[in-house]
């Protein structure tokens, strides 16, 4: 049975491997200055992120709706796929998860929706995995178990280069937010079982930088590694450079979706990595 990948665009998987793995992916809604943008067609990231600091209204974002989702799937099933295991961005933090959900239910095909309980690259590790062996024609049970397996074992950690954006956002609700805007404090995040936690704060750029790599050293064996970055990119191919295993493939080198840098603001960096 042909087995389709869907997922939605806050995966940050490269328009390259899409294009190999031949993943499905349906873009985000992007409220920018009263225009509704879909994330990565109509917006560039390069550009968003240098008009966010300006933005007196933040942006807002706004998941697909059941509806998009059933023209996705019905124009899949029409190109000859008999299966769909479609895994979209933690369920605590946005609605994408519940419309594919729903959009499911309109369908006599097999369609599984799959709550990937992370972002970025947290998700987008589990979409090429299951991409992977949906190309070599492997069983949706084998595909789910194979992602379940990924989601057990991928971390994602980033250090923010200001919390005010995060605060703006009301996402995340820490007592401490105003106070750390207000010191400059650098705050290092977590994304596990699909909520953002607090792991700690520097005072300086360079300290949080070092802290995030002595986090990636204290994973032990890495299998897979992206380094995630909001327009830094200068640090994040430094990262790269001084952090990377060479047993493991090249890293992907990713400037984060403006669905996520809306919450996170310019200028973050982190990394997700698989561990063996």
């Amino acid at each position: 049975m042909r087995t389709a990948i869907v997922t939605d665009s806050t995966s940050d998987i490269p328009a390259d491997l899409l294009g190999e793995y031949g993943i499905f992916q349906i873009p985000v809604d992007l409220t920018l200055e009263g225009q509704i943008y879909q994330d990565g067609f109509d917006l560039s990231r390069d550009d968003f992120y240098n008009r966010l600091p300006e933005l007196k209204i933040l942006p807002t974002t706004a998941a697909p709706s059941p509806g998009r989702f059933q023209e996705l799937y019905a124009s899949i099933f029409r190109k000859g796929f008999h299966q769909i295991v479609s895994l979209h961005a933690s369920s605590k933090l946005s609605g994408i998860y519940n419309s594919a959900r729903l959009a499911a239910t309109e369908f006599s095909e097999p369609i599984t929706v799959l709550d990937s309980k992370q972002l970025s690259m947290g998700l987008g590790f589990q979409v090429l995995k299951a991409a992977e062996l949906a190309k070599k024609g492997e069983s949706s049970e084998m595909i789910i178990s194979d992602c379940k397996s990924v989601l057990s074992r991928v971390r994602v950690f980033a250090m923010l280069d200001t919390f005010t954006f995060i605060q703006r956002s009301g996402r995340v609700s820490w007592a401490k937010a105003r106070l750390g805007s207000l010191l400059q404090i650098k705050p290092i995040l977590e994304l596990q079982d699909g909520s953002v936690l607090n792991r700690g704060a520097v005072r300086t750029r360079v300290r949080g930088i070092q802290h995030l790599r002595d986090i990636l050293a204290g994973l032990g064996e890495i299998e897979q590694l992206a380094v995630l970055h909001t327009n830094a990119y200068q640090d994040g191919r430094q990262f790269i450079m001084q952090n990377t295993p060479k047993e493991i493939p090249p890293p992907l080198l990713v400037n984060v979706t403006t669905i996520i840098g809306t919450h996170v603001g310019p200028n973050g960096l982190g990394f997700a990595a698989v561990v063996k």
